[in-house]
């Protein structure tokens, strides 16, 4: 039983996990949130080091499972969890709730677990786990958050079942083995499994559950979130449909439509949601490449966004814990209040918008390098266009509305000193991942395929990527002064969810009315027929009927004798 627990670094965490919704002092339960991330990335340094002597496999039920895989690949994903869990630990120190605690932790140790899973079955089971404990920090954030929740767990849900089933025709073809590998859309399961994965990587048209529970969790847990679940569909996207191309196609639409739901939002932690679909969209595209240098790309991309999505998340969540909203309409001018937490949204809208020196400027442009490289031109401009627009709503829009624009008047605290460690630790690895002398070299060290070389430095991607950031911060401030950028709505803007949300609830609710109606309306007509029915019956057979008045009264011994006789023959002959 030992060996199983020290068999895959994600069982540590459940451990710890399932250790702190027994403990009723936060002291320690805040110890174990951070130490069981550091120990679980202590375990994968050292497995690496014998991966074949790491592989761990047991056998439930004659069928194997192999709890421990690792490769490069695995082992990247595993160290940026672990990063995250320690940065979400300092972030939420200040919180004492169990719950929270608890489930964090069994939701990461869940997400790493599914990472060094080794099969499908084993990955089905973290799968479920992680859904079933993240939607606990759904509903954390309070009785508007409840619905969401349960939206949330069964599109989650969903995606396990579909997940399974194509797993079990997968392997059903394939002589019964489950191993995860590469699939693709020609072999049987193939489509139910990526669109499992697609569900939780936030496709077009299966997208907006991040957009509708993230912004409605609690302040800590909105931060955790935007680490994991996406993030290890991605993982298992790239294992199974590297190099599908339908997924450059998609990956390009995810980069480009959330640009245009972002820039009419109110609630600016759903500006984020959208910039989560956004930065996902371009890691998509890049497996569908699935050349070296995208897969390098996807995976460094991973390692700086978990860092900057969740830095911005965190400032948004500062702001909020001081005064109460994330609503660009009712904030403004907290610069005055909150220069620290300013100064790190700032890092973090930079990193996100690929500025020089910033992280993303050294991860994201591997993928558009790729798609140039394969000579996927409208793509190409499509991941250029979604560049400039995602520095337009998460680069310049989020920190503009929060800490400058219109001074709302609100005079608050700075976030608590354990929030503001962790938002500085966040911006100083925004700053080394891309910092020219060994920063993103230690990324890139780091990464999959060790034998291509990339340079993010050169005139001509520096010039460019400058170009597109200043137009977009011109075609900004253009907008701002000829006052045609879209005013801030108090509203929750829908895109697809409308057709559950709204016209799904309103169908639900005519089919029930008509049912209520029709159900009403047919008992007045069978109390009807069958009234006037007795009736008839009862005038025809009574003593008094017609029956009687019209045929002998030996009639009916007659032809009940008759009848004695045919049942007599008919049981003679079944004798013969």
């Amino acid at each position: 039983m030992i060996d199983i627990l020290l068999s895959n670094p994600g069982f540590i965490i459940i451990l710890a996990g399932m250790l702190c919704a027994l403990i009723p002092i936060s002291e320690i339960r805040k110890f174990l949130v951070g130490a069981a991330p550091i120990a679980a990335a202590y375990m994968i340094f050292t497995a690496f080091k014998d991966a074949e002597a790491a592989r761990t496999v047991i056998s439930v039920g004659g069928q194997d499972m192999t709890l421990m895989r690792i490769d490069r690949l695995s082992m990247l994903w595993g160290y940026v969890f672990c990063l995250a869990g320690v940065l979400n630990a300092i972030y939420g120190l200040h919180e004492k709730c169990k719950l929270t605690d608890s489930s964090a932790l069994i939701y990461m140790g869940a997400a790493v677990a599914g990472v060094f899973a080794g099969d499908f079955l084993t990955l089905f089971i973290f799968w479920e786990l992680a859904a079933l404990s993240s939607v606990m920090l759904v509903w954390k954030g309070g009785e508007n958050a409840f619905p969401a929740g349960i939206r949330y767990l069964a599109i989650h849900v969903l995606s396990g079942v579909l997940l399974l089933a194509g797993a079990v025709m997968f392997a059903r073809a394939n002589g019964g083995d489950f191993t995860i590998q590469h699939v693709g859309l020609e072999n049987k399961g193939g489509l139910l499994l990526l669109l499992a994965m697609g569900i939780k990587c936030g496709f077009p048209f299966l997208h907006n559950w991040i957009q509708d529970a993230y912004p409605k969790a609690s302040i800590t847990g909105t931060v955790i979130l935007s680490a994991f679940t996406t993030k290890l569909a991605l993982y298992a996207l790239a294992r199974c449909f590297a190099g599908e191309d339908i997924l450059i196609y998609i990956g390009a639409i995810m980069t480009c439509f959330p640009v245009f739901f972002a820039v009419i939002e109110n609630d600016l932690r759903r500006v984020l949601s959208y910039s989560l679909n956004n930065q996902l969209g371009f890691m998509v595209c890049g497996i569908g490449l699935g050349t070296q240098l995208a897969m390098n790309g996807v995976a460094a991309h991973l390692a700086a966004d978990v860092i900057f999505k969740g830095l911005l998340f965190m400032s948004m969540g500062a702001v909020m814990l001081r005064t109460g909203t994330a609503k660009a309409s009712e904030l403004g001018g907290l610069f005055r209040s909150m220069p620290l937490t300013t100064v790190f949204c700032l890092i973090g809208a930079g990193s996100i918008a690929a500025f020089p020196l910033l992280s993303a400027f050294v991860t994201k442009s591997m993928i558009i390098t790729a798609a140039l490289y394969e000579h996927e031109w409208i793509v190409l401009a499509m991941l250029l266009f979604a560049s400039a627009g995602v520095m337009e709503h998460s680069g310049i829009k989020v920190p503009y509305f929060t800490f400058f624009s219109h001074d709302s008047g609100k005079r608050v605290k700075e976030a608590p000193w354990n929030m503001l460690v962790a938002m500085g630790l966040a911006s100083l690895l925004c700053i080394f991942f891309a910092f020219p002398w060994g920063g993103y070299q230690f990324l890139y060290s780091l990464l999959p395929y060790q034998d291509v070389h990339y340079e993010p430095y050169t005139g001509n991607h520096v010039v460019t990527q400058l170009q597109l950031l200043f137009a977009a911060m011109l075609a900004f401030a253009a907008l701002k002064k000829w006052k045609v950028y879209p005013d801030e709505r108090r509203a929750e803007i829908l895109d697809f969810d409308w057709t559950y949300r709204r016209l799904g609830k309103n169908i639900v609710l005519w089919i029930d009315a008509m049912w209520t109606r029709l159900s009403a309306n047919m008992s007045v007509i069978r109390g009807r027929f069958f009234d006037s029915a007795g009736k008839k019956l009862y005038n025809f057979f009574s003593p008094a009927g017609a029956m009687s008045a019209s045929a002998p009264s030996g009639l009916s011994a007659v032809l009940t004798g008759g009848m004695l006789v045919v049942l007599f023959a008919v049981i003679y002959l079944s004798r013969l």
